[in-house]
Parts: structure tokens; sequence; C-alpha cells
């Protein structure tokens, strides 16, 4: 199993996890045009509290309560994988994951969308995008073995 784990220690707090959480999440790959496009929300969030800058995103639990909250199946866990996925079209934006989420990794904000977003890891990508383009290193993709 994959998950990023977060070493405030030497994150700077430069946001460029958010940048490039934007830029692989656009569909025009590239940063100008994905920030004068639609502009979708970064699949991260940056929580700092100077001088200590933390990302948060997904934790990917082995028992979410994210997928135990949710009133449709929409946040559902990959049992091959051991991933919490969440699948936009089944959810109908009850808020339900955002407010089980110990974490405060499931993102939601008014007025932007209706549905709230989480890291999916970019499974297009061999490194997630935030992790390969991060100058510090603050964020390392952690391999373990099963779900």
């Amino acid at each position: 199993m994959r998950r990023i784990i977060h070493n405030e220690e030497v994150c700077m707090g430069c946001t460029l996890c958010q940048v490039n959480c934007i830029l692989a999440h656009s569909s025009e790959h590239s940063l100008i045009k994905a920030y004068r496009g639609m502009r979708p929300q970064p699949r991260i969030k940056l929580a700092q509290n100077r001088p200590l800058s933390i990302a948060v995103q997904c934790h990917h639990c082995s028992d979410p309560p994210c997928v135990n909250a949710c009133l449709t199946g929409a946040m559902h866990k990959n049992q091959a994988t051991g991933h919490v996925n969440h699948d936009r079209d089944r959810c109908t934006g009850c808020l339900t994951c955002v407010m089980a989420c110990p974490f405060g990794a499931i993102i939601f904000e008014p007025g932007k969308s209706t549905i709230p977003w989480k890291c999916d890891l970019c499974p297009d990508l061999d490194v997630p995008a935030c992790v390969a383009n991060c100058p510090n290193e603050a964020l390392v993709l952690e391999e373990t073995q099963g779900p």
C-alpha cells in the first residue's frame, strides 16, 4: 500500500505541493492554463502556524471513518490496494465524510463545489505530484505491505 508521510521539520510552507496537485489534476497540464481555466482544487491542504507547516492529505486508514459514515457508498476502500477512494459521481454532497475524517483531510470549500475532494495519490503517476515536486522532501511516499 502506498501513502504519503509528511515531515513537518523540513516543510517550509511553500505551497508547491498544492500547485503541483492542481497541475496534475488539470486537463490542461499547463500551470497558466490550469489557473486560468476551471482551476481544480488541490487535494492537499497546507495547515500553517508559523514556523510550523503541515501538509494534510488522506491517511488511507485501515478502518476509515469516512467510508463508514458515507451514506451512498461514494467513499469506499479498495480492498486490493488498501486505498480509500471517492467516487464523485455517486457523491451527493452530504458532507458526512468531511465531518467523520479525524484528520480534516477531506476538503470542502463552500461556494466552490458541493462535492468534497480528497487525495487520490495521483493514480496516473508513479509518484504523486506533491511528493515528486516537494523541494525539501517534506513529503515522502511510503510503500508498505498489504492493505
